[in-house]
């Protein structure tokens, strides 16, 4: 039987074409073509940079709040252990460390109920009192300002408010 030549294969001796020749303006984008990308991107910068600038201090915002629900179910599980809740004079203290004032928890937690008491977002301590004015207690932060009341970035946060 002869043997017939498979299509898909191309014979070694097939000669190889060079490629075809690159036009000058094939080499790169045009002026015009840069600047229609610039216009783009300027526009998508006024629209997002505005929305991004916001989010430092809602993230801000988050973790304390995230921290304080953290705090206030270490405060829960005090109680249960010691059938109260710290006294404002013990302060959050009394969750990383056996208070020594009265009263004394007789069944405090031999490991505490913190590792350590987290500083809120602006670097100060967590504010607490018991009994709360809003709660059994309350846990709070003053905001980025120290001081209490205000809006936005300088509001209060605390524990009243994650109910």
């Amino acid at each position: 039987m002869p043997r017939r030549a498979c299509p898909v294969f191309v014979p070694l001796s097939a000669p190889i074409s060079a490629p075809a020749e690159s036009t000058p303006r094939d080499a790169g984008f045009s002026l015009l073509e840069l600047m229609v990308v610039v216009v783009i991107l300027s526009i998508l910068a006024l629209v997002v940079v505005p929305r991004v600038i916001d989010r430092p201090d809602q993230a801000r915002a988050a973790r304390a709040k995230a921290d304080i629900a953290a705090i206030a179910s270490a405060v829960n599980l005090y109680r249960l252990d010691n059938f109260r809740y710290p006294t404002t004079e013990q302060g959050l203290a009394a969750l990383v460390s056996r208070p020594a004032s009265d009263p004394v928890p007789e069944n405090w937690a031999e490991n505490g109920y913190m590792d350590r008491l987290p500083v809120d977002p602006w670097g100060k301590p967590y504010q607490y009192l018991s009994p709360g004015v809003h709660e059994d207690f309350d846990i709070f932060t003053y905001g980025a300002n120290g001081v209490a009341g205000g809006t936005g970035a300088d509001a209060d946060i605390g524990s009243w408010a994650l109910n």
